[in-house]
């Protein structure tokens, strides 16, 4: 099954998206860490906002560091 078919990601594509233990993204989720919609006892992870969330991370801090990565 192909990640890009549904909108919407269980816990196990989740975690495989993203690289880390499925325990790890429990723990993110019921802390409100990660940004997720709980269906009924399901979690479930939106990949264009799980994208934009991790894009937070990831963004250069100060102009030096974009000059330095071209």
């Amino acid at each position: 099954m192909n990640i890009n078919e549904f909108p919407a990601l269980t816990v196990d594509e989740a975690a495989e998206y993203l690289r880390i233990p499925k325990s790890s993204l429990y723990k993110l989720a019921q802390e409100g860490r990660i940004p997720c919609q709980k269906v009924g006892r399901h979690w479930r992870f939106h990949k264009e906002t799980i994208d934009s969330w991790l894009s937070r991370f990831y963004q250069p801090s100060s102009e030096s560091e974009i000059n330095s990565e071209q």
